[in-house]
Formats: structure tokens, C-alpha cells, sequence
């Protein structure tokens, strides 16, 4: 699918849009606990488990009895986040991370998470997953009234919205309660104050945020439930859209304390998830909502084959995030299924590579044809979504290249038609 080459407004005026370009959200994660321990390496280990999230920057924030220390850099979890690295970073009872694949404002240290503002009320770190779509608006509210902006992503907006209510509030969740009803668009918080770890959720629910307990009394808050299981922490449940999280050191066992009931907004029981990420964001092993991941992409197949049969000798699923349909798609159909396609695992996801040349070269030494299935074979191939169409039409070469036969392409979402401003970050048809 094609973009036109067009352009958009940033902070600052406007910029060339270029082709092709989208842009995925991030991931966050945060742990609090009623003892002091190595807390980063726990956070380090939530945010491999998000690494497909996102894979431009990452970053974590420690609490040391209300002393903030953090370390972030450009590049993956594993390579930021040395053993060294990790090692000199302080004990706590409390951090947060975050890995960003930007959707507003350009790839630079300047726009790492977790940001850090300092005032006269204490410290606030915090980890953002989403987009706002009244951030330009906002922005201009705060220059005007004397704010400074570091960076050009909107995260440090909802930093300063925050910050400025803090001055007036006697506590930071009264802060944030009031700083979040001028925010519109998509956003899942979680972010660090002296003694308390909040997590917040935006009122329809655009992206998932969920908590979890581990077995020493620390709650997890991160993205998807594959970053709890990871640190042994047993899913609880995920936040309901419009939902503030308070989690507090003051307190024996540092148990939440539940804000909503239209506290952030106004009653509205509707809900609007991005359908991508049971598509494509998220990882299979993930619930979000209640709604297993790989059960709904295995559905989808399972549809697919219903509605647009192949009359193939094999179904191939493109890895990684096109297996779960196939699978599906070759259960409905009776058609074997195999392994066509071996992706290296040590390759970052096309997608969200940061150009299209990037992109074109990810996609030659990612996947690996095996010759022996898909030789002189009808090949029923799947994959979950077109968005550019350069990653298919490679894929599409691969396979001919080891001898199909037949090549039928099936895609198991609904055709990617329109922008989205909420963290898919697509300004164009």
C-alpha cells in the first residue's frame, strides 16, 4: 500500500513527510516493591520481554529514597543495558523503563524515556505509550506561559501538564487527575513521584497497560502480560480505560489504590483498542483485555480460509507475527502447514525499522527460504497485514526465487486504509 508523499505539522512548523513512513508506539513497564534490591535488573528483564515494541531508544529510572538515577541511551535493551550498566545503577523500591519507537518528534537522546523533571516538589519520571492528538495545542499553551521544551516529543508535554498542577496540588495523583482531563488521544502512563508509582490508562483504552503481583510483594506494571510473566509476577488484571493506578511506598505492602469511576473523564462506556495490536503489535503470548493474542490471530486465519480459500498444497505463515494466522488458516482448510520461512531472530522487525532502505535490507537477511517445502509447491502464504507493501513484495520474490509454483497471498487483517494519530503514527491515506 502506498503513501503519497506529503506533509504534517510538528512543534516548530512543518515538516516533509516522507513516503512509506509509519511508526509504531512503545512499551512501558514499572516495579515497586516493600524492600530495597536491584529493582533495574528487573525492569531490564520487563523491557526485553517489550523489546518488539519498540527498538530506537530505552531507558530506566530508579528511585533511591526519592533520588532519581537513570541511564538511557539509542539502541536495544541488550545493548543499552550492559551487565556493567546495570551493575552501576542503584539499589531502590521502585523504577520504571520504557523502549520508544518514536511516533512524534525525531529519533534523538533528546526525546529517550523515561523523561525526568525536577521542581520544587520532588522529582517525576515518566514512561509514555501512545500519541496525543491535542499536543500541539498544548504545547503552544506552555511556551507561551513560559515553559522551556528539550525535546519534540509530546511525552514532555504531559511532563509539564503534570508538573504544573503539582505546584498547586497537595499530592501527585491530584495532580495527575487534574493535569490528564486536557489530554486528548492515546496514552498509557507510568511514571515515578518520591514515594509513589502511579499508572494511568487513557478513557477509551487505546492501549494496553495491565499490573501484576510477584511473590516477594513487588507489583509490576507494564504493556502487555509477557513482561509479567517474565519477572514472575501473576497477572492481576489490566487497567479499564480511564483507570489511575497509585501504588505507595508509605504503605506496608505498597497495594494500589484504584481511581476511576469518571475521575479522568466523563462517563462513557465506549472503548476503542487499536485492533493492531491483536494484529501485529503485540506478542502472541499476550492477553490484553481479556482477549488472548494468539487465540485471536489463530481466529482470524481460521476466517480467512472461510471466506478466501486456496487451492494450494501448503500453508506458510510469514514470522513471525503471520504464523498464528497460518496456523489457523491450515486447521479450517485441511492444508498441511510448514515451516516455509526461518527468520534470523537476531534481525529487528521491518516494520518499525527507522528507513526504507533499512527496511528493504532487513527483510534480505531476516528470512531464509526452505527450499525443500516450498519447491514446485502451490503455496497459500500469510501474513497479517500489508502497510507499505515492500516487505510482501520481497517476501513474494524469496518464495519464487526457492521454486513455488503458485504464490497465493493471503492477509489476515482488514486492508490498512486510513491515518491513524494515536500511535500508528500514519498522517496520510
Amino acid at each position: 500500500m502506498e503513501f503519497c508523499h506529503e506533509t504534517k505539522e510538528v512543534p516548530g512548523g512543518l515538516q516533509s513527510l516522507p513516503e512509506h513512513e509509519i511508526h509504531e508506539e512503545c512499551g512501558v513497564f514499572g516495579i515497586i516493591g516493600p524492600t530495597v534490591r536491584e529493582v533495574s535488573r528487573d525492569v531490564g528483564h520487563g523491557l526485553y520481554a517489550l523489546q518488539h515494541r519498540g527498538q530506537e531508544s530505552c531507558g530506566i529510572v530508579v528511585n533511591d529514597d526519592g533520588i532519581f538515577a537513570a541511564h538511557r541511551d539509542l539502541g536495544l535493551v541488550g545493548e543499552v543495558f550492559t551487565e556493567q550498566t546495570l551493575a552501576g545503577l542503584p539499589k531502590g523500591r521502585m523504577a520504571i523503563g520504557h523502549v520508544r519507537y518514536g511516533t512524534t518528534g525525531g529519533n534523538s537522546r533528546s526525546n529517550i524515556q523515561p523523561m525526568m523533571v525536577h521542581h520544587q516538589k520532588g522529582n517525576l519520571a515518566l514512561a509514555h505509550n501512545g500519541n496525543l492528538t491535542n499536543a500541539l495545542d498544548l504545547r503552544d499553551r506552555l511556551e507561551l506561559s513560559g515553559a522551556i521544551f528539550h525535546s519534540t516529543s509530546d511525552t514532555e508535554t504531559i511532563c509539564y501538564m503534570i508538573t504544573r498542577e503539582r505546584l498547586k496540588s497537595d499530592s501527585i495523583e491530584a495532580a495527575v487527575l487534574r493535569a490528564v482531563r486536557s489530554l486528548e488521544g492515546a496514552y498509557s502512563l507510568v511514571m515515578m513521584s518520591a514515594a509513589k508509582l502511579l499508572a494511568v490508562r487513557d478513557p477509551l483504552g487505546f492501549r494496553p497497560l495491565c499490573y501484576g503481583r510477584c511473590e516477594d510483594g513487588s507489583y509490576v506494571v507494564a504493556s502487555e502480560s509477557c513482561a509479567l510473566a517474565v519477572v514472575g509476577a501473576a497477572f492481576i488484571r489490566d487497567l479499564v480505560p480511564g483507570e489511575m493506578l497509585v501504588f505507595s511506598t508509605e504503605t506496608p505492602d505498597c497495594a494500589p489504590v484504584s481511581y476511576k469511576d469518571n475521575c479522568i473523564c466523563k462517563a462513557n462506556d465506549t472503548r476503542c483498542p487499536c485492533i493492531f495490536e491483536y494484529i501485529y503489535f503485540a506478542r502472541p503470548d499476550s492477553v490484553i483485555d481479556g482477549i488472548s493474542v494468539h487465540e485471536t490471530r489463530v481466529r482470524a486465519g481460521r476466517i480467512l480460509a472461510s471466506e478466501f480459500p486456496a487451492a494450494a498444497d501448503v500453508v506458510v505463515g510469514v514470522p513471525d507475527s503471520g504464523l498464528d494466522a497460518a496456523i489457523g488458516y491450515a486447521a479450517q482448510s485441511g492444508l498441511p502447514y510448514e515451516i516455509g520461512l526461518v527468520k534470523n531472530k537476531y534481525v529487528g522487525r521491518s516494520f518499525i525499522a527507522p528507513s526504507q532502505e533499512a527496511r528493504t535490507d532487513t527483510v534480505m537477511i531476516k528470512l531464509s527460504p526452505v527450499r525443500s517445502v516450498l519447491a514446485g509447491k502451490r503455496v497459500v502464504l500469510i501474513d497479517d497485514s500489508i502497510v507499505r507493501g515492500t516487505t510482501s513484495r520481497r517476501i513474494i520474490s524469496i518464495l519464487r526465487e526457492a521454486g513455488a509454483k503458485e504464490i497465493h497471498l493471503r492477509i489476515s487483517s482488514p486492508p490498512f486504509r486510513h491515518p491513524c494519530f494515536y500511535g500508528v503514527d500514519i498522517g496520510t491515506s
